[in-house]
Parts: structure tokens; sequence; C-alpha cells
């Protein structure tokens, strides 16, 4: 079944070719299902710079990113902003829609023009209803995932900052970088305490870390873009 989304990117460069079906909260449905799935999704087009959802709104959608790249941002009482995380195409956002009477705990807003795929949650419950093995499904995927993410979560607190830090940012490089001769290209600048909210420290450790990093040469710096040197062979 083709996606309603290649015909409104219309031959787009970086069109996701993951779908809703292939998302870890949609896990293990039958065919139909999928197709239910789809065909209640709505899409839109994004420009760079533009807010899909604020901080604070009631989380009433749920999207896929089928092209582009969106910042999620923490902003603090005092007005500052953290950058939390960065999706590409093929990741998902707000999936707190499922929870009753829930709000955004972050700001999305699209780095590059993006076009975004997803369910009110008013449709949503009601392709539920209407096809009740789907929530049922939702439901063992979701108690998978908090398995998973609790397994992670106590490998994380075990593994010294150095080897967190490094691992968040071959993670960004895989999935944002440009590979040159140098190594991939961390394609925006990071500051200190936007790697600190990543990897769950304090911006002093982040730069003591990373000099570290830098003198081991698992990283580098030009200019203000990181470089994560490509391993021989790779």
């Amino acid at each position: 079944m083709r996606c309603t989304c290649e015909q409104l990117a219309s031959g787009a460069e970086g069109l996701s070719p993951i779908c809703f079906a292939h998302l870890w909260l949609f896990r293990n449905l039958q065919e139909q299902e999928v197709k239910a799935l789809t065909e209640a999704a709505w899409r839109r087009r994004y420009e760079a710079g533009e807010l899909v959802f604020l901080q604070g709104d009631q989380a009433g959608i749920m999207f896929v990113i089928k092209a582009g790249r969106v910042k999620l941002v923490k902003a603090g009482s005092d007005g500052s902003e953290v950058l939390v995380d960065i999706r590409k195409a093929g990741d998902f956002l707000g999936e707190t829609f499922l929870m009753e009477d829930a709000k955004y705990p972050l700001t999305a807003e699209c780095m590059e023009e993006s076009l975004l795929c997803g369910f009110t949650k008013a449709r949503f419950e009601r392709l539920v209803t209407e096809n009740p093995n789907i929530g049922l499904q939702i439901i063992r995927n979701m108690s998978d995932r908090i398995a998973w993410l609790t397994s992670r979560a106590a490998s994380t607190s075990a593994t010294h900052l150095e080897k967190r830090l490094h691992a968040v940012l071959t993670d960004l490089a895989r999935e944002h970088g440009t590979r040159t001769e140098n190594g991939l290209v961390i394609q925006f600048p990071l500051t200190h305490e936007e790697l600190g909210f990543l990897v769950g420290a304090h911006r002093v450790s982040v730069t003591k870390a990373l000099k570290a990093l830098r003198q081991a040469g698992k990283v580098a710096q030009r200019g203000k873009y990181l470089v994560l040197p490509v391993p021989a062979g790779h």
C-alpha cells in the first residue's frame, strides 16, 4: 500500500519509509488495522522555525516525522530554554496524547522544512473503538516499552559520564551527522548546558568529560561543530 505522504511530498528528498505501522507503539497489528491507521491520519507541511506544539499546550495530537527535523526544548520558569532532544524523519512526537488531560511537557520546533503525519486524540479514540485489538496491542507494546526503559535506566546510571557523553554524541552523529574526511560532523552547535541535559549531568562535569574525550581522540572540534572520527574500515 503506497503511503499517502509520498503523494504530498511530491518526490521530496529525505522522506522516511517509516509509518505508524513501524513504530514500537503499533507493533504486531493486523494488515487491516494498519490500513485503518493510515486512513485515519492527517498530513501537514511545516516551515523551518514553525512550532508544532508549545510546552503546556493540551496534548491532543501525536505525530510521525515523515521528512525534516524537529527539536524538543524545555522552557524554565526563568525564561531559559534547554535542548532536550532532536527528532529526525522516522521518529514520532506527542506520545503523551494518550494520557487523560495531558499537556505537552516540551516545545517542538521544526529545524527545517518538515512533513508530519498524525492523529487527533478524538479521531484516534474513535479508531480504537472501531478496532478494539489496536488498543489491546498498544497496551502490550507499552508494557514492553516500560520494561525496556527500566532496564536501560539501570544500565545508564551505572555508566561513566565520559562513556554516556560519547554514546550520546555518537548517536547524534549517526542520526544527524554529515560524513567528511575528518569524520561525522554534527551539523548544529551544541552548548555544554544542552549536552548536560541530554546526559543528565551538570554543565561543568560535561565540560570536563568533553575535554577528556578530545584528549583521547574520540571527539574533535571544528569551529562551532563537534566531529566524531570514523574508525578505519567504516
